[in-house]
């Protein structure tokens, strides 16, 4: 099995932490990984990725362009920036809900991410679009859509780790008074396919 899995979002949505526990969960039942994360402007709310690559033979953490079998996306601007590394028949799976970058905010601009969501569902993909806004009301806290969205892509069964991995994967990495919010999370996410 190999498994070549895109994560993007914006700084502070978690998109490091839930690469990391894909790649604990793969490493834990022996699948050999490597990743890398371009964080740029994370901390200012800029674009954050990370390359996740799980399986025999992976010899570089880089997914090249046309080769991502997953793009998981928390912001629809981000994940359609991201767009171009899905091979065919790659699936997307996106959070709805928009980020609004620091420089449409400033200038008065009106993104509300619907552009790019339409045109990631009209792209020629399977898509799953997660409605985070609705995860974060029934969850009460917006820090874990990350574990949503993951919760949401193990049950695809595309993700190369089962949610029972990740489950022991956020028991083993995750501050015990936030394991169990972020186990809910991962269960509600679950549910939404």
């Amino acid at each position: 099995m190999r498994k070549n899995i895109i994560l993007t979002g914006v700084g502070g949505q978690g998109t490091v932490l839930a690469s990391k526990l894909i790649a604990a969960a793969a490493m834990e039942k022996g699948i050999p990984c490597m990743s890398a994360e371009t964080i740029g402007m994370a901390q200012r709310g800029g674009s954050v990725f990370s390359h996740l690559r799980l399986g025999e033979g992976v010899r570089s953490p880089m997914i090249a362009p046309g080769e991502g079998d997953i793009l998981l996306g928390f912001e629809p601007g981000e994940t359609l920036r991201m767009l171009h590394f899905l091979k065919p028949g790659g699936q997307i799976i996106t959070a709805i809900r928009p980020v609004i970058p620091v420089t449409s905010a400033l200038s008065g601009g009106d993104y509300d991410g619907r552009k790019q969501l339409e045109y990631l569902k009209g792209s020629g993909f399977p898509i799953l679009a997660i409605d985070t806004d609705q995860a974060i009301k029934d969850m009460g806290n917006p820090k874990v859509i990350n574990v949503v969205m993951l919760g949401a892509a193990s049950a695809t069964g595309q993700l190369g780790v089962t949610p029972e991995e990740l489950k022991k994967a956020i028991s083993d990495r995750i501050p015990e008074k936030l394991r169990d919010l972020n186990i809910r999370a991962l269960e509600y996410g679950m549910k939404l396919l």
